[in-house]
């Protein structure tokens, strides 16, 4: 392998030949718990005179499991992609790229890019302010605007391994969440268990018919850095085309408190935002309808995440509980389960 693929295969002599300066010495931060569980993310301390001091470096996992994971979605494959190929052409804040580089066969890939600074990491369980949720909305429907039904070198959400998971994860986490989160499943809620996987590939298919988007397909808080003004998206695993509402309804209906997501129109806001871009032919309705069913499509998400967590640590049934029970509230609330009734 001609690159570091595990954080003690590091050296000064590749670091410096990479990142185009001396470097000295380094030394290796691990992250704490629920950091990197599909990739293994490091900080890097560097001793150079120039350049940041820190910067981030992102590996395979260690764990024969989460790489097969990986290796089903093309998540790390799909994350180098991103950064050498399509983060120059978007209109958002992402880490900058030092180096990204992957050997598809073995699934091994290093990623060094810029540790932010002057920003602050935000926190799904802790959820967030109605500020703070109108500047994820305007700036992800920037973000869809520049790549509108783009051309770029991007997967379909619509694929094989993408539905077989949803439905065969929810399959799996649905027990669980009916035995742990049970005061979030609406009275008339037990045939959900099998009508939600099975309406999947309907509800794939609708997403993914265009107008599509550049789609991160994973914007929740805990992705997501705060400066008073601006916001910066990270872990680009997932990036694909899509509806770009899946993104507005992963973020609204899974990170928001009911409160919040109550509090205001953040369809007709994300709408407002796409128009002002210069989106056209597009109408509310449409912006409404697409997000109601990727609403209900998401479901999977919050299912297979809350029935796979530790929930045996204290930071993992918090989140399960979180997310799911924000799902299942936003749910109710859009009337979203009437759409399994559809042929």
């Amino acid at each position: 392998m001609s690159f570091p693929t595990q954080p003690d295969e590091l050296t000064t002599a590749w670091l410096s030949a990479t990142l185009k300066r001396d470097v000295r010495d380094f030394r290796v931060e691990a992250f704490g718990e629920g950091a990197g569980i599909i990739g293994q993310v490091t900080r890097l301390h560097l001793t150079s005179d120039e350049g940041p001091q820190t910067i981030i470096a992102k590996f395979a996992s260690p764990s024969p499991e989460n790489r097969a994971v990986a290796a089903t979605y093309s998540m790390y494959q799909r994350e180098v992609e991103f950064y050498n190929n399509i983060a120059p052409h978007i209109d958002l804040r992402v880490p900058h790229c030092f180096h990204a580089e992957i050997d598809i066969p073995s699934q091994s890939f290093v990623i060094l890019m810029e540790d932010i600074q002057g920003m602050q990491i935000g926190d799904q369980v802790a959820g967030c302010t109605p500020a703070e949720a109108e500047l994820v909305v305007t700036r992800i429907a920037r973000l869809h605007a520049s790549a509108w039904e783009t051309d770029l070198p991007l997967v379909s959400h619509n694929n094989p391994a993408q539905r077989d998971g949803m439905m065969g994860g929810f399959a799996v986490g649905w027990p669980v969440v009916c035995e742990q989160f049970a005061e979030f499943i609406p009275a008339n809620g037990a045939y959900l268990g099998e009508a939600i996987p099975a309406a999947v590939p309907r509800l794939l298919e609708e997403m993914c018919t265009p107008p599509v988007s550049i789609c991160h397909a994973d914007v929740r808080l805990d992705n997501i850095f705060f400066a008073p003004d601006e916001i910066a998206l990270v872990d680009w695993q997932s990036v694909c085309t899509s509806a770009p509402e899946q993104d507005l309804a992963y973020f609204v209906t899974q990170s928001l408190s009911a409160d919040v997501r109550r509090g205001r129109d953040w369809v007709a806001l994300y709408h407002d935002t796409l128009m002002q871009q210069g989106i056209s032919n597009y109408s509310l309705d449409q912006c409404r309808q697409r997000y109601r069913v990727s609403a209900l499509y998401l479901a999977c998400y919050s299912t297979i995440i809350s029935g796979t967590l530790d929930l045996a640590n204290e930071r993992g049934k918090a989140l399960g509980r979180t997310l799911f029970g924000n799902a299942m509230t936003a749910l109710v609330d859009l009337d979203a389960f009437s759409l399994l009734d559809q042929t």
